[in-house]
């Protein structure tokens, strides 16, 4: 079985690189959760007051900032306000600055890390989140249906697209060994064990060059390594012991490449999918992603699915973190909890004309 690794890994390569792209353009197509389609209302076609959280750091912040501005003034609107981030604070002394400036919605312009800053000041108030793709990922804005590559269009469906409710999820992340803890709102996948892993050792360089597709090139080389005993429970319910390589928490389930990871998560069904995966070698691996990419119906010994409002997992030795494709810690212990219908976000509607003159 040694000598044979390493060619499965290059066919993995090869395959998920092929999938991959034709998944863009297909496997979108036979999107057919309710992340996009729930219930939305339009909002009022009066003044609003407008404020954005902004990584300047971003390739593109700029445009986006006179896009904004002229797309505001247009519509007779005062100026926004603008609040940049910082490596220090990514987003949260800003958002709850523009809160006590009194602003209707907040935008937040940069990667996921901004928008999860943003997200989890805004998370329980009536102030709308706007999103501004700008980084590698942009995973909320692609489970709602944003124009990820399309600027002006994500900045007209942030001012004046409709506003729905969605759920995000709460984490608590404890070492006993560091004695460290900490807590905070995701809003689409965290993660511990394996995807974690290739998360935190994923080539910056490599990131700004090729995007998304970079954590491939980690995931090969963290594909080797022993499964790990951790303890699950969900919703409270007597702990079962499981060996596993990776746990994934989703509030929804669309990835970059079009791929739906996990097809049952709704971003508003006040439920998280669990997935736990367990494979013992690379074949199990391939087994997992033909799963995935394919939509096989037939269940895996290695890849189980839970839902739940709640998960606790426990482990040993620390274990390595992640949310929503940030690094955040190594933990012996994770909680995660649903907050469902917490957080107000603009989306598209028909009446808005996303197609700039």
């Amino acid at each position: 079985m040694t000598d044979w690794l390493p060619y499965l890994i290059i066919a993995a390569i090869i395959v998920f690189v092929i999938v991959s792209a034709w998944g863009v353009r297909r496997l979108q197509a036979r999107h057919v959760r309710s992340a996009v389609a729930g219930e939305s209302q339009a909002v009022s076609s009066g003044h609003q007051r407008v404020a954005v959280v902004i990584n300047p750091s971003k390739l593109r912040a700029e445009e986006a900032l006179s896009t904004i501005i002229r797309s505001a003034t247009l519509a007779g609107w005062e100026t926004p306000l603008f609040f940049e981030t910082t490596v220090e604070d990514p987003g949260y002394s800003q958002t709850r600055r523009a809160l006590e400036a009194g602003v209707d919605v907040v935008i937040a312009g940069g990667g996921d890390g901004t928008v999860r800053a943003v997200a989890e000041v805004l998370s329980g108030t009536d102030v709308a989140m706007g999103l501004l793709p700008l980084g590698t990922g942009n995973l909320l804005g692609r489970n709602l249906d944003i124009d990820v590559g399309d600027l002006y269009a994500a900045v007209q469906t942030a001012l004046f697209g409709s506003q729905r409710f969605i759920d995000t999820a709460r984490i608590k992340i404890a070492n006993s060994v560091t004695k460290e803890s900490s807590q905070h709102t995701f809003l689409v996948i965290a993660g511990i064990g394996l995807d974690a892993e290739v998360v935190g050792d994923t080539k910056d360089d490599l990131k700004k060059a090729v995007g998304w597709l970079a954590y491939t090139e980690a995931g090969v080389r963290h594909l080797p390594g022993r499964r790990k005993t951790v303890t699950i429970s969900l919703d409270d319910e007597p702990e079962q012991k499981r060996k596993i390589r990776s746990v994934l928490f989703a509030n929804c389930g669309l990835i970059p490449g079009g791929i739906d990871f996990i097809p049952g998560a709704m971003v508003d069904d006040g439920q998280l999918d669990v997935v736990v995966m367990s494979p013992r070698s690379a074949i199990g691996w391939l087994a997992m992603y033909g799963k995935i990419v394919f939509k096989h119906k037939h269940d895996l010994p290695m890849m189980n699915f839970y839902s739940a409002r709640k998960i606790t997992i426990r482990s040993a030795e620390p274990m390595e973190t992640q949310l929503d494709g940030d690094p955040s810690g190594a933990a012996t212990e994770v909680t995660v909890e649903v907050d469902p219908r917490s957080l107000l976000v603009r989306v598209k509607n028909n009446s808005v004309d996303t197609s700039e003159n």
